[in-house]
């Protein structure tokens, strides 16, 4: 991006008048949404593992404070190979404007757009991947492919759509046929929607509604009422308002578009072709939270921590002392030699002085697979009270450890390093993370630990 842009306009489900302003962001930084409307204000990345509600739209929760309806301008920011956004809204929603993402593509390519030199590594699909989620029925087919590109197969039981499907390889494909393509409702939806206090602004001219039911009189002014839509009038036509679908698989090609601005939750480029099935938000977002993960295990197993002896550690013994409550014989963690808000690093050395060795086994010492993963839990421990930012005065319990494996013996006069990074974001002192222990090249122990970071007595 080269310049901020502006939008207003009515919130979807909450009627509210939303004021929103994309500005360039700084380079690997990422998608945050940004609630100015609160003092101080909430920043809430774009991020599949902070979705917490997929009816009818998605929604992003930090701290309890939400931002929704967030894909269509994320679809229109991942079709343009944005990557880095600040997007300031004043309200808990994104502006519905026509339904579409046309007008945030549109006022983005007016402002326009600069090459972004990202250092982040896309996701690639290296071999084919069956993916269904199971809650919602949708069903996705990932395939390798030199170029990203995306297909959508929508099977609607009213005979007035039926099968339809709509792909898209290229951003101009994107910007003539997918993005103007408009969000839809059918008549035998409102009650519930309106009975759960959504669509308070949706009008036919932000949206397609699709008459699939037979309405008498009595139906037809009931729903006008508590819609609040006296003006509205309803014929026997299949679509309501003005006109009718831009494409014979205008909805198709809008389901398309929820998928990307979806898929844009997982944060990073994706090469590859996905072909989805009966998609909608639930799936889409359980699909980017699978990758997510799928990109993590890769990276963990591809990007081995690099011990130089030579250089200064990041925290050496009575640094972390002053973090954990660990002492001799339980302090399991020698130094740190690299940490970020997402990920650590940690040495520590196996000695044959080490008492679990007499019985462990007498005559072939081999370090316990359980004190591998105690090592790599006070070295999270430091990553989590490191994110708290008051050392010695929280504590951080594990819950439980997931898909823990051990690959290899770890010997005396082995150096253990060892690696945790965070699985999501942390939320309500609950954080996840991803743990790797390697001797040198060789992985020896891998789990995925959660814990909770608690507040000391005093």
């Amino acid at each position: 991006m080269l310049d901020s842009v502006s939008f207003q306009g009515k919130g979807l489900h909450t009627g509210l008048d939303i004021n929103m302003t994309i500005h360039p962001g700084m380079p690997d930084s990422g998608i945050k949404f940004v609630r100015n409307d609160l003092s101080p204000n909430i920043e809430i990345t774009a991020d599949a593992n902070l979705v917490v509600q997929t009816q009818r739209g998605t929604v992003l929760e930090k701290n309890g404070t939400k931002v929704s309806t967030v894909e269509h301008v994320l679809s229109a920011l991942f079709a343009l190979d944005i990557e880095d956004a600040i997007i300031e809204v004043d309200g808990p929603e994104v502006p519905i404007l026509d339904g579409s993402a046309h007008i945030f593509v549109q006022q983005l390519l007016q402002k326009g757009l600069k090459k972004e030199v990202s250092r982040k590594q896309p996701w690639v699909i290296k071999e084919v991947i069956d993916f269904k989620d199971e809650k919602s029925g949708a069903h996705y087919v990932l395939i390798p492919s030199d170029t990203f590109e995306a297909q959508v197969i929508t099977r609607f039981s009213t005979p007035i759509l039926g099968e339809m499907t709509a792909g898209c390889d290229a951003q101009s494909t994107y910007v003539e046929e997918i993005a103007p393509s408009r969000t839809f409702v059918f008549i035998s939806e409102l009650d519930a929607l309106a009975d759960a206090g959504l669509i308070k602004g949706g009008d036919i001219d932000n949206a397609l509604v699709i008459n699939d039911i037979a309405l008498n009189e009595e139906k037809i002014e009931r729903l006008k009422q508590k819609l609040n839509r006296p003006h509205v009038t309803v014929s026997g036509a299949p679509i309501l308002g003005n006109g009718n679908m831009q494409a014979q698989n205008e909805p198709a090609r809008h389901k398309l578009l929820d998928l990307l601005g979806d898929l844009a939750l997982v944060g990073r480029k994706i090469q590859g072709k996905i072909i989805a099935i009966k998609p909608g938000h639930g799936g889409n977002v359980s699909l980017a939270q699978f990758i997510k993960h799928q990109y993590l295990h890769q990276k963990k197993i591809g990007d081995i921590p690099v011990y130089d002896v030579n250089k200064a550690p990041l925290m050496g013994l009575e640094d972390i002392k002053r973090f954990l409550p660990h002492r001799y014989p339980f302090l399991m963690v020698d130094k740190i030699i690299e940490m970020s808000e997402n990920h650590i690093v940690g040495i520590k050395n196996v000695t044959g002085n080490e008492e679990f060795f007499q019985g462990h086994f007498p005559g072939n010492p081999v370090l316990p697979g359980v004190l591998q993963m105690e090592a790599l839990a006070q070295v999270g421990g430091i990553l989590a009270l490191n994110n708290v930012g008051s050392e010695g005065h929280w504590d951080t319990y594990f819950l439980k450890m997931d898909n823990v494996k051990f690959k290899s013996k770890v010997l005396p006069g082995d150096t253990l390093i060892l690696k945790m990074e965070l699985a999501q974001p942390i939320r309500r002192g609950i954080i996840q993370m991803l743990g790797t222990a390697f001797v040198g090249h060789r992985l020896v122990s891998e789990g995925e630990l959660t814990a909770q970071i608690v507040k000391r007595d005093e």
